[in-house]
C-alpha cells in the first residue's frame, strides 16, 4: 500500500499532480506513491480502491489550481476529489494543501463545502512552476516528514546522483580486488596500459621520432639557434663520419 496520496481535480493542476507523483516515485519507489490514474489497476473497483488508499497512506498531498474552488462538482457529494478529502480527515491523514503557481490563493472556508471548511485552516506550500525542481525537492523532504520510512526506502533504493558542480563521482559500483574498477575521474587496479592524466604540453609513448614544430636536424655539422645571436655562432669540426671513409 502506498505511503503517499495524491489527490487533485482534471482540469486543474493535473500536470502539477503527475511531476509530483513522478518525482516521488522516482526517490522513494513506485510503489510508495499513489495518483489514481497511475496506480489503480483495469477491471479495480476504483472507488473501494481510492478509498482504501487513502485510508492506508500517511500523508495526502492535494493539488489546488487557481480555479479549483470554482468547480461546481466540489459541492456535490459525489465528487471523488472531494470525497478523498474527507475520507483522509476522517481517517486522520495528514493533509498538505499545494497552491499551484504564484498567483492561486489561500483556501478559505466560506468558498468550501462544510465538510472540507477544514481544509482551509491546514497549513498549504506553494509550489512554484518557475522554480519546480526545488518545489518537488521540498514535497519529497514533507513526505519524509510525515512518513519517517521513506527516509530508509529513499536510501535503499533510489540511484545515487552525480555531483557535477562539485567534482566528486557517487556510484554504486563496488570496489573489485584483483580486478580493473573504472569510474569518472577514479581509476583503481591494473588497466593493462597506460593511463595519463591531467598532461600539458607534448607527450609521446610509442616507438620513433617526435617532432614538436621544432627544427629536424641531422647529419654531422648541424646547428640551430633559437632566439638571439649577438655574438655569433663558430662550428668547426674536422674528419669524415664511416660512411663517406668507405667510399
Amino acid at each position: 500500500m502506498p505511503d503517499v496520496f495524491v489527490n487533485y481535480r482534471t482540469g486543474d493542476g493535473e500536470e502539477t499532480a503527475v511531476a509530483i507523483e513522478r518525482e516521488l516515485s522516482h526517490r522513494f519507489g513506485s510503489d510508495r506513491i499513489f495518483r489514481a490514474s497511475k496506480s489503480l489497476r483495469p477491471g479495480e473497483a476504483f472507488d473501494d480502491g481510492l478509498l482504501t488508499n487513502v485510508r492506508r497512506s500517511g500523508v495526502l498531498f492535494t493539488v489546488i489550481g487557481s480555479r479549483w474552488t470554482g468547480f461546481a462538482q466540489l459541492h456535490s457529494e459525489d465528487d471523488w476529489v472531494r470525497r478523498e478529502l474527507e475520507e483522509a480527515f476522517r481517517c486522520a491523514v495528514p493533509v498538505v494543501p499545494v497552491l499551484v503557481g504564484r498567483h492561486t490563493e489561500r483556501l478559505r472556508a466560506d468558498l468550501l463545502p462544510p465538510s472540507l471548511e477544514r481544509l482551509a485552516r491546514c497549513h498549504s506550500i506553494r509550489f512554484d512552476t518557475q522554480d519546480a525542481e526545488a518545489g518537488l525537492r521540498r514535497i519529497g523532504d514533507i513526505a519524509v516528514d510525515h512518513v519517517p520510512a521513506l527516509a530508509r526506502a529513499e536510501r535503499t533504493s533510489a540511484p545515487r546522483a552525480v555531483a557535477a558542480e562539485s567534482g566528486s563521482v557517487h556510484s554504486s559500483m563496488d570496489s573489485v580486488s584483483g580486478r580493473t574498477n573504472v569510474q569518472a575521474r577514479d581509476i583503481g587496479g591494473d588497466v593493462g596500459g597506460t593511463v595519463v592524466k591531467g598532461v600539458h604540453g607534448p607527450l609521446h609513448l610509442g616507438s620513433g621520432d617526435q617532432h614538436n614544430h621544432s627544427p629536424h636536424l641531422t647529419g654531422d655539422g648541424a646547428q640551430y639557434v633559437a632566439g638571439d645571436n649577438n655574438g655569433g655562432v663558430h662550428h668547426a669540426w674536422g674528419g669524415r663520419r664511416d660512411e663517406d671513409r668507405r667510399r
